[in-house]
């Protein structure tokens, strides 16, 4: 009986092992050098507007689909939702050898809002020893007009006055959430140093490089920011008093560029207020 039982034990030690080295590949993301010759065929990211209301509430569907050339090592992508400024969901997802993602979320909402997204697609190449990567953004923007005056509606570009003053009232009273953090950042930085961006405006450097930089150099940048935006805002923000905070709820992070290249910083505000600060250090040897 005994020696059942130790030979049971030693099974599921061994069992166990197994499933610890046969774990497939992290959730995570991690830059590697670029390799030019793979690329893409497929990314983005889309909102549309359900026609009816679920009651008082209105449902965005937001899809995120990426397609990469060949078969990866590791295919990732993660995306996020802002409304009026603030975070208000994520999606993620991975797969192991794989080329193509399809991500869906139906998101419920109510009230006027300006949605914005922003995704980053990313290919695990290995060949070997040499690790490589590859990797694009997409993003999409949808205004939402809930009002008992009008009837419910989105659009991307304003074509109507009506839908002109909506686009502007939105546009202010994201850019008051937004800034609150930015006005905060210019009392403890010389900010006349630095680079200023959303991180929504981000999608535009897929096409072209940042200024004064290489389009290698700038895809060295990117591929590095998003690896800190994943570990240090995405899966949760880290606050002064060293707890981990869900980063639902907080502002659109403001990207600071220092004008030499040397470090970012990515400044947001959580949800209940606090200024969170994040600083990376930039190298663009590969």
């Amino acid at each position: 009986m005994k020696r059942l039982s130790l030979l049971f034990i030693l099974l599921f030690v061994f069992v166990i092992i197994v499933q610890m080295f046969e774990r497939p590949a992290r959730e995570t993301i991690m830059f590697f050098p670029i390799d030019p010759t793979v690329r893409f065929t497929n990314a983005q990211t889309k909102l549309s507007l359900q026609p009816k209301k679920k009651e008082t509430r209105y449902v965005i569907d937001w899809i995120v689909t990426s397609s990469l050339d060949r078969t990866a090592y590791l295919r990732q992508d993660i995306s996020m939702l802002f409304a009026n400024g603030r975070l208000i969901a994520t999606q993620s997802k991975w797969k192991e050898k794989g080329k193509n993602l399809i991500q869906q979320k139906h998101v419920e909402q109510k009230g006027s809002r300006l949605f914005q997204s922003i995704s980053y697609h990313q290919g695990e190449l290995h060949n070997g020893d040499d690790i490589r990567s590859s990797q694009k953004m997409s993003g999409d923007l949808l205004y939402v007009i809930d009002s008992s005056f009008a009837p419910l509606q989105s659009f991307r570009k304003p074509i109507t006055s009506e839908q002109k003053t909506w686009a502007n009232t939105l546009n202010k009273q994201t850019q008051t959430i937004v800034n609150k953090a930015a006005k905060q950042t210019n009392d403890i930085l010389q900010t006349d140093e630095y680079y200023h961006l959303y991180l929504t405006e981000l999608v535009q450097y897929n096409e072209q490089p940042f200024m004064d930089l290489t389009t290698n150099e700038t895809e060295i940048m990117i591929g590095n920011l998003w690896e800190g935006l994943y570990k240090n805002y995405f899966l949760g923000i880290k606050k002064q008093n060293g707890s981990i905070e869900s980063p639902i709820g907080s502002t659109v992070p403001l990207i600071l560029i220092k004008k030499d290249y040397s470090k970012l910083l990515i400044i947001t505000e959580t949800v209940d207020g606090e200024l969170v600060v994040l600083k990376q250090l930039l190298e663009f040897t590969q």
